[in-house]
């Protein structure tokens, strides 16, 4: 499998290595609930994720409140020592890259892959399995889809899977005919 090119950077390489560790030990599935927890409680706070970014802390006031976290929420000792590896490194800011790089590379290995919905409202579970089926019609392979919200958009969709992106949002139409009006007037 060529990890490289789905994931690259500092994130890619952290993510890669829990990737391998956990194939190791047959834990790919259990890592992936893992981490899904670690990163809903970071979509839960945002003191977290602002804890998490800053580089004001120190690395055993990191280890101590990231330790404690990992602890409420029951992960694996795997994952405990990663995180632990990863603040250790001073890498605490790149957590979050490190997660989704571990969901890239576990859809590749499953032969998936994952696209970025940003939209205007939140979506329907309706909503959602409706574009996952026309996604995997349009790329012949099973899609998983992340969400997330900009109200900015004010209506529309901006779908990102792969290198390509298709912005059908109401924000980015009326830019478009603004300037097409500045053009013509």
């Amino acid at each position: 499998m060529s990890s490289e090119s789905t994931v690259t950077g500092v994130a890619g390489r952290y993510a890669t290595a829990l990737f391998e560790l956990a194939e190791a030990q047959n834990a790919l599935d259990a890592v992936a609930a893992d981490l899904g927890s670690l990163q809903a409680a970071l979509d839960a706070s945002a003191d977290l994720r602002l804890f998490v970014k800053s580089p004001l802390h120190a690395a055993r006031d990191q280890a101590r409140v990231i330790g404690a976290i990992l602890e409420k929420i029951g992960v694996s000792t795997l994952v405990r020592n990663f995180v632990g590896v990863v603040v250790e490194n001073r890498r605490l800011f790149v957590l979050p890259d490190m997660l989704r790089g571990y969901r890239q590379l576990l859809a590749l290995k499953r032969g998936e892959l994952t696209a970025d919905v940003i939209s205007a409202h939140v979506l329907s579970d309706a909503q959602i399995e409706d574009l996952k089926a026309a996604l995997k019609d349009a790329v012949q392979l099973n899609v998983n889809i992340n969400t997330s919200v900009d109200e900015s958009l004010l209506g529309g969709l901006i779908v990102k899977v792969g290198s390509r992106m298709i912005d059908s949002s109401l924000r980015t139409k009326l830019n478009s005919l603004k300037n097409a009006m500045k053009e013509a007037g």
